[in-house]
């Protein structure tokens, strides 16, 4: 490109050219992408953290909320059972007392046999039996012919036979005699007046009334609330109906094993051995009996809720999750596919740089606002200034006013796109020489992220010598090498443009076409030497002729001459014609074979044309002319006939 430099170097812009790779290798340096993924990474790790740890807390909470419920129902169930017991134990002192008090003979078991029904009034009593020291039946609440039971055989009989306690004795679950059901015993020992053993008063529960009364209570499918010794041995459990889980032994179990060690009542959490269930569970003792109550729910069901609420959350945040980690993803390889090309910059940078800086072209790089922002040091040796002088200027400065608006027309359809490059000669000022030619070849260069256009790329090189040459080989290319007048292709060439140009100002264009009277006769007598300065002599008479800088003389063809007269009525150009005969005639060369002058003289046919819109082409002008030249030499040629116009003029020019 063109440049013209200033006197104030600016110095900002110079900076900015000259640091480019630099700022490409901070570029290349940069540690953004990691950056970025470590913060991609962070966030992705502390929304699954923050989401873990608030699903881990409504979990807790959903277990506290469990342990309150067991807990409730525990201090429920054990107040139940105290109750119970406490109805028994009332019954069983009165009834223990006044058999001390009244004996085991006949009239009190008959009366006593009378009063046990009526005791029997709670669904909470299943039987009240009486036995003597021996274990037989004295009397009962059941309906059946107890003469042939003894229960001799009981653990609860041999305890109190081997055992002077007067207490209330609660033992294990047994199966009734009379009725083949699981029963809970409740019994007290019976004293002679002396304190000998006279036998058992024994209560029973069933154990369905408390598989009853617990199932009241709606924990969940796999809940369940049980009734136990402080032996371990169950005694009645909600959901055995059928007394499957009733007797078992659970001492080994880790609550009774440490059972010294453990409170009176705590949440418990356990995997239980009766049907393989982890559970959640609150045990609680009684303050007044041997028994303790455990409720507790299914693990799996308190959780249930919250896990299909987990699942559902989780499941939205794990998609949140992906989708900023897809995005953080697309974010960090846009980064670093950017910071593999801003390194390919640098590289392309320090490339172009080597290329430019070793060429002898001057390269130029024009930012989007034509300026300056690199020049190659042959810029000196090209336009006479330096580099530093010519960083930030415009980059059209130094362009001949001629030129400058192809040149601002080129540069501008290259920034928007519309051609990717260009090439043109022009003028360009030099420091020391004046003016040159130049040659500039451009190309569009676009930002390696954005791929917008963002600026041009300038090779210009010197083309004065190369344009001087091209000058001498035009103009030789249109020159008749012998007379110097333009040539017939020169010729043809500029009667197109005249013949167009009167067309459309609305003027007339004259033709002169000359031949030298028997110029064979002249070369067979002269020679052709002779023959050759024949014709150079009124080359030289026809370029001195037509003055004006439109008009022009050509060499038509062999001894044949043409002067074309733009803008030239028929009066002007018979003058002219006339005027160049004469000039000939007064050069006065001989040709002895040109009767009767023996003169070197030319015949003449003159032209005149008015271009129209109807005609178009000139060769009628041509043609006039020829005709008007042979009509000159069939009267005898040495003389100048005009054919008169060959185009009418337009009858509104009239």
């Amino acid at each position: 490109m063109t440049q013209q430099p200033v006197k104030t170097k600016v110095r900002g812009l110079h900076r900015n050219g000259a640091s480019l790779m630099s700022t490409g290798r901070d570029l290349g340096k940069t540690r953004l992408p990691l950056w970025a993924a470590g913060f991609v990474m962070l966030t992705c790790f502390a929304i699954l953290g923050l989401s873990g740890w608030r699903e881990w807390e409504t979990r807790n909470a959903e277990l506290r909320t469990a342990e309150i419920d067991v807990a409730n129902l525990a201090h429920s169930l054990v107040q139940h059972a105290d109750d119970t017991f406490e109805l028994v134990d009332t019954i069983l002192v009165g009834l223990v007392h006044r058999l001390e008090l009244d004996g085991t003979g006949p009239d009190t078991i008959a009366k006593l046999q009378t009063y046990l029904p009526t005791r029997k009034s709670s669904d909470r009593i299943h039987g009240i039996f009486v036995y003597d020291e021996t274990g037989r039946w004295l009397a009962t609440t059941e309906q059946v012919d107890f003469s042939k039971f003894n229960n001799s055989d009981r653990e609860y009989f041999q305890r109190h036979r081997d055992s002077p306690d007067p207490g209330t004795l609660i033992g294990r679950p047994i199966k009734s005699r009379s009725g083949g059901q699981w029963i809970i015993t409740a019994s007290r020992r019976i004293n002679h007046p002396d304190g000998s053993f006279a036998g058992v008063a024994l209560l029973t529960i069933d154990v369905s009334y408390f598989v009853r009364f617990y199932e009241r209570f709606d924990l969940g499918p796999h809940s369940s609330a049980s009734l136990l010794n402080n032996d371990g041995i169950m005694l009645a459990r909600s959901r055995d109906e059928s007394g499957a889980f009733v007797g078992r032994d659970l001492s080994n179990a880790p609550l009774f094993k440490q059972w010294k060690t453990r409170p009176a009542a705590a949440v418990y959490y356990f995997k239980s051995p009766l049907d393989d269930v982890q559970r959640l569970s609150y045990y609680q003792r009684s303050s007044r009996y041997p028994l303790m109550v455990l409720a507790s729910k299914s693990q799996d069901d308190v959780l249930a809720p919250w896990r299909r609420a987990a699942v559902a959350r989780m499941t939205i945040v794990l998609g949140l999750v992906l989708l900023i980690a897809a995005i953080g993803f697309y974010l960090v390889r846009q980064l670093l596919q950017r910071q593999r090309m801003a390194q390919a910059l640098i590289a392309k940078e320090a490339h172009f740089r080597l290329l430019a800086e070793q060429s002898s072209d001057m390269v130029t790089r024009i930012g989007l606002d034509n300026r300056l922002i690199y020049v190659s040091p042959s810029c000196a040796r090209i336009i006479g200034w330096s580099s530093s002088e010519l960083l930030g200027t415009s980059a059209v400065a130094g362009v001949h006013a001629d030129d400058m608006e192809r040149v601002e027309q080129a540069i501008a359809a290259l920034k928007n796109g519309e051609a990717e490059e260009a090439r043109f000669v022009y003028r360009q000022r030099h420091r020391d020489k004046g003016e040159i030619w130049a040659e500039s070849a451009l190309h569009v260069t676009r930002a390696s992220d954005s791929g917008e256009i963002d600026g041009v790329v300038a090779v210009v090189r010197d083309m004065t010598e190369q344009k001087d040459l091209q000058d001498k080989l035009a103009s030789l290319a249109a020159t008749d090498g012998l007379t110097g007048l333009a040539n017939r292709r020169a010729f043809d060439e500029r009667l197109a443009d005249e013949w167009a140009r009167a067309r459309r100002d609305g003027t007339p264009l004259s033709l002169l076409l000359i031949d030298v009277d028997h110029f064979k006769a002249f070369n067979d007598h002269y020679g052709h030497l002779a023959g050759d300065g024949c014709l150079r002599a009124l080359g030289r008479i026809l370029s001195a002729h037509p003055r004006r800088p439109a008009d022009l003389a050509a060499r038509y063809g062999g001894e044949e001459f043409a002067v074309l007269l733009p803008n030239t009525d028929a009066d002007g150009c018979a003058r002219v014609g006339e005027e160049i005969r004469g000039a000939l005639r007064d050069l006065a060369m001989l040709h002895a074979q040109n009767p009767p002058s023996r003169l070197v003289t030319v015949s003449v046919g003159a032209a005149t044309g008015f271009p129209s819109e109807t005609t178009t082409d000139s060769s009628a002008l041509v043609a006039a002319a020829d005709r008007a030249l042979y009509a000159a030499k069939d009267s005898g040629r040495d003389r100048l006939i005009a054919s008169g116009q060959v185009v009418p003029w337009p009858a509104k020019s009239a």
